[in-house]
């Protein structure tokens, strides 16, 4: 079934673009596979070792200060193994000083609540409100942020991984700019077998660009209080609820104050 579905494809190809079609698809597939393998090694070299673990704890120790960061998740329904990954993720953090503040909107599975209830219990930085009705995620991260304290909050999607030195970097830059309201980083794909793939290596912060797409995405921080005063996640724009927050976000603040790390 596989081989006939590659010939039609090919055969398709052929038909509609030709042969100068079908060399350029297998250029674009060679050129994939090439920059595929280079990412992996530029990965393997970045790759954490107990070594740097020790460095960059060290480095914690070091902060002149250690602002608390609280981490917003929505949860529904969520697949086992990713949720728990995605929490693991975040009890990794080098950066110790965390809060997961986490709503569950009136998930049906089983699984889920015993799950968040059994993270809660063992680690007092982890927060959860179960929601009694499904508002979608709009609301759900409304909910999430009723429990944030930190000084700055950052969104994690309920199967997103960090990354066990993000949060570090996210205090870093809030020490060495004072004056840093907003705060986004790079990301990957990761698959179910923790494959990375996919970088979106960002710019700096460019407003005419990020009026043409969500150039911040993931992972992001922002300045708690200038959040709130934005007025937080609004219902009905669901998919895109991150993207209209960021654009009402950074009308309130001097372009100097968004960092990319």
């Amino acid at each position: 079934m596989a081989f006939r579905l590659k010939t039609t494809k090919l055969w398709l190809l052929l038909r509609d673009e030709g042969f100068a079609g079908l060399r350029a698809k297998i250029s674009d597939k060679r050129r994939d596979r090439s920059e595929e393998r280079r990412y992996q090694r530029w990965i393997e070299r970045g790759s954490l070792d107990d070594g740097r673990r020790r460095q960059i704890r060290e480095m914690v120790k070091a902060l002149p200060q250690t602002p608390l960061i609280s981490i917003l998740l929505p949860v529904y329904n969520t697949d086992e193994r990713f949720l728990r990954l995605c929490v693991e993720s975040v009890k990794s953090q080098l950066y110790p000083y965390w809060q997961l503040c986490i709503a569950d909107d009136a998930s049906t599975a089983k699984h889920v609540r015993p799950i968040l209830e059994k993270y809660a219990s063992e680690d007092e930085r982890v927060k959860v409100i179960f929601r009694e009705t499904n508002g979608h995620i709009s609301a759900a991260s409304n909910t999430a942020l009723e429990l944030v304290s930190g000084e700055f909050t950052t969104l994690l999607d309920h199967d997103d991984e960090l990354s066990e030195d993000a949060l570090f970097w996210i205090a870093q830059e809030i020490d060495d700019h004072k004056n840093a309201e907003l705060i986004y980083s790079d990301e990957d794909l990761v698959d179910d077998r923790g494959r990375r793939s996919r970088p979106r290596f960002k710019p700096d912060w460019s407003p005419d660009l990020f009026l043409s797409l969500n150039l911040l995405n993931h992972l992001v921080a922002f300045r708690t209080d200038t959040l709130k005063k934005a007025g937080g996640f609004r219902e009905g724009f669901e998919g895109s609820q991150d993207y209209d927050l960021e654009l009402r976000f950074v009308e309130q603040i001097p372009e100097v104050a968004v960092r990319h790390i």
